[in-house]
């Protein structure tokens, strides 16, 4: 286990490198840079600009030299200094704009990833259990609803309930008591309200998803020859279940952990913007629309290293999970 877990550790190392090599590349590739995109809308406004006006602003930016160069002066930066770059629409630092909304991201992401496993795991294995039962079709049809119904709509209809019922279509994360007191104990009640309809919305996905998947795997495994081995020696059901089955039948589930992590971490964007949330979906949909590179570019490679992250958390717990994983990793 120790020997499976060290060679997947090193290669977090190049492949967080050659994912920001790809990151910083993909951002580059559309027509133009922030400078065209700040040069249009100002144009738009009525200002007037030559093209050694636009060769300065390009020059001021460190836009003038190709991407590679950049590339290499961005990472050289952030091993050396930890510095990201400067944020051109902010004006700010880049990793400073970035702090203002990561705390609530994470708080957020793990908050609806807790949501969408507690409720998604005991409903596949009720489902799986009781096949063809009243239950399971019920459960059925709402995961398949969940998963065809575009999260930004279902924002959209949760919101004109929650208004129609209450008065309060509870947009964005924070009340006006929050917003204007800050968060304490005694409007505690008011921000776990407007996380209702954010966790319903993004975690519906996902839940479904995993119910699906679960109902399917134990559906699967309760026909293996094993159970069937297992229940004529006398071994009981609950033990046969949890022990054995659900054990097998979570391998996809905890393989699936990192696109889990990566789509709720970007907070389903269009839904964020929807819902208001101050989190860094938003963000990076304004910075790739304004073409912040460094900006965009950092959001993306944090991004990409919590998949990564969940991609090395996924492969220990698949091993834990499954043994034969670690002994084929020896066999080689």
């Amino acid at each position: 286990m120790g020997n499976y877990v060290f060679k997947r550790v090193l290669m977090f190392v190049p492949t967080v490198l050659l994912l920001s090599i790809a990151v910083f590349f993909i951002i580059q590739l559309p027509p133009g840079d922030y400078v065209t995109s700040y040069v249009s809308r100002m144009s738009a406004e009525g200002e007037v600009f030559t093209s050694e006006d636009i060769d300065n602003l390009r020059e001021q930016y460190g836009l003038d030299m190709p991407w590679y160069y950049q590339y290499g002066k961005w990472m050289k930066k952030i091993i050396t200094e930890g510095d990201f770059g400067y944020s051109f629409s902010y004006n700010r630092p880049v990793w400073s704009v970035i702090m203002d909304r990561l705390p609530l991201t994470v708080a957020i992401t793990l908050i609806i990833m807790l949501f969408s496993y507690f409720v998604s795991i005991p409903i596949g294995i009720y489902s799986a259990l009781n096949q063809y039962s009243v239950g399971d079709f019920v459960f059925t049809t709402i995961g398949f609803l969940g998963v065809g119904t575009p999260n930004f709509l279902l924002a959209i209809i949760l919101m004109f309930a929650s208004f129609t019922l209450t008065g309060d279509p509870l947009i964005g994360l924070f009340s006006e008591d929050i917003l204007r007191e800050g968060l304490n104990f005694s409007n505690l009640g008011g921000f776990l309200k407007h996380l209702i309809i954010p966790i319903v919305v993004i975690g519906t996905g996902n839940t479904c998803g995993i119910i699906r998947t679960v109902r399917a795997q134990m559906l699967d495994e309760v026909t293996q020859q094993y159970v069937l081995t297992a229940r004529a020696k006398g071994v009981s059901e609950r033990v046969i279940t949890y022990k054995y089955c659900l054990r097998a039948a979570m391998n996809p589930v905890v393989s699936g952990l990192a696109g889990s992590l990566s789509s709720l971490f970007s907070g389903s964007t269009i839904s964020a913007i929807v819902m208001n949330m101050a989190i860094l979906g938003p963000v990076l949909y304004e910075a790739l629309k304004n073409q912040d590179m460094y900006l965009a570019g950092t959001i993306l490679l944090t991004q990409g290293f919590l998949v990564v992250l969940g991609t090395l958390l996924s492969d220990i717990a698949l091993a834990w999970l499954d043994p034969r994983i670690r002994y084929a990793e020896r066999s080689y």
